[in-house]
């Protein structure tokens, strides 16, 4: 086959999206990968056996007056500043005509798309393409979002059972889905530009299975009247690179004993506040553990002010902060390592898990407050304590859940034993690559 891929214009996407191309090349499907210039020249390279069925297809983004060049991915723009995300969607609403004209030629039998491409599933549909739209997230977030009637016989399963209910989200949560629904200057809500492209797709793709989700999984079999697909977990292969492994914050992890280090990233999607920061700084150290934490900056913050007076003196020796990108897979790896101090995104949360770390978790935006309330549930890890009205947190919650998760040794002999009871699901790359294998199938088999 020829299938089509074209993910969201952000690396929590970009990513997996790659990695699911690589996985139908390895089985001798040939792949477009279609995203902006700049975008796939910071991709990872495909596996040379490989590179010869995955085509890059460069879709220049349109320029936007007030949108500054070079801002092609999400990372690229400023989230405390809500117009520059709307002038980054109309840019990204101007790949319409481009998309088209190349699909118009490209022979495809499937297109996939993200949940955002309304307009790539409409030429799906004008070029008389099957598409599937993909959904990156846990089958649980599905639920959560799509039908609270499913929500509530997840927890009622028998699957459930041994295990704690996903407790309901909290208020600070609701508040912020319902921006989900307002139309901003690009001229479309978030929630339609969802609904348009379920609307316009022909199967729902979701990165789950079964295994992993046996309370949820068994009762999606459709959403919205869209057949599903599931993928499996798609773990990504560590192979262990030299580069990495000389990089400073790998080598800084060589001196520590085992499990004794809890790794600190939230993802680049949505840095921290400098308040917020100084927080989760201050209750790294309020805990005493061991700490490598990959911090991004926040958005006009000079280095002097970004950390607390005197923080880096006082936990010199035992932490190390890293503003730069990091080697995370290699981190999570390493035998120091013993939790994982995480923003709750699905690729992150299947990374730690990958490794059996119990999760400290502090979800910020989308379906990472879902990720968070189900890995609670399986007592794989523990959520930072937060404010319900505003979201807020401070040092004695993170502190806290460090020491729960990594310190106490009743409660942390728990939490690292679910945790391994996970990662041999995550872990467990034929399983995975069975689900891709049915999905190729599902595709196989499609009649419009």
């Amino acid at each position: 086959m020829h299938v089509v891929i074209c993910p969201w214009l952000a690396f929590g996407h970009l990513l997996p999206c790659l990695d699911l191309a690589q996985r139908l090349a390895s089985r001798g499907h040939r792949v477009s990968f279609v995203s902006t210039p700049r975008n796939i020249s910071r991709l990872p390279p495909v596996r040379p056996a490989l590179a010869p069925l995955v085509a890059f297809v460069a879709l220049p983004l349109p320029r936007v007056e007030g949108l500054p060049d070079g801002a092609e991915s999400t990372n690229d723009v400023p989230h405390d500043r809500p117009d520059m995300v709307e002038l980054h969607r109309r840019a990204f609403d101007g790949l319409a005509a481009p998309f088209s004209e190349f699909l118009g030629t490209a022979c495809a039998d499937w297109v996939i798309v993200d949940v955002f491409h309304h307009w790539a599933a409409a030429a799906a549909l004008e070029h008389k393409v099957p598409c599937a739209m993909m959904l990156l997230g846990s089958a649980h977030m599905i639920a959560s979002i799509a039908d609270r009637r499913l929500e509530r016989a997840e927890t009622e399963s028998p699957a459930a059972a041994g295990q704690g209910r996903p407790a309901a989200a909290p208020t600070f949560e609701v508040a912020r889905m319902k921006l989900i629904r307002t139309k901003g200057s690009s001229g479309m809500s978030l929630a339609e530009r969802f609904s348009l492209t379920l609307s316009r797709s022909s199967l729902v793709v979701v990165r789950s299975c079964v295994e992993f989700e046996p309370e949820t999984v068994p009762l999606l079999s459709t959403l919205r009247g869209k057949p599903l697909a599931f993928l499996g977990l798609m773990p990504p292969s560590h192979e262990v690179r030299r580069e990495d492994s000389e990089d400073a914050t790998v080598r800084s992890l060589d001196a520590q004993p085992a499990k004794s280090v809890v790794y600190v990233a939230l993802g680049s999607e949505v840095p921290l506040g400098v308040e917020k920061v100084h927080e989760l700084a201050l209750g790294l150290e309020l805990a005493g553990t061991r700490f490598l934490w990959a911090l991004r900056k926040p958005t006009g913050v000079s280095d002097a002010d970004l950390l607390p007076a005197g923080f880096e003196e006082r936990t010199r020796g035992r932490g190390v902060v890293a503003t730069r990108w990091v080697p995370q897979m290699s981190i999570l790896a390493h035998a120091a390592v013993g939790a994982f101090l995480t923003h709750c995104g699905w690729n992150s949360t299947i990374e730690g898990l990958m490794f059996g770390h119990p999760l400290i978790m502090l979800p910020i935006f989308g379906d990472q407050g879902p990720n968070a309330r189900l890995i609670e549930a399986k007592n794989a890890g523990l959520q930072v304590a937060r404010n319900d009205g505003d979201g807020s947190f401070d040092r004695e919650g993170v502190a806290a859940a460090i020491r729960a998760v990594a310190v106490e040794e009743e409660s942390s002999k728990v939490f690292q034993a679910k945790a391994k009871k996970l990662q041999e699901i995550v872990a467990d790359m034929a399983c995975h690559e069975r689900y891709i294998d049915g999905f190729i199938q599902q595709l196989r088999s499609y009649k419009d």
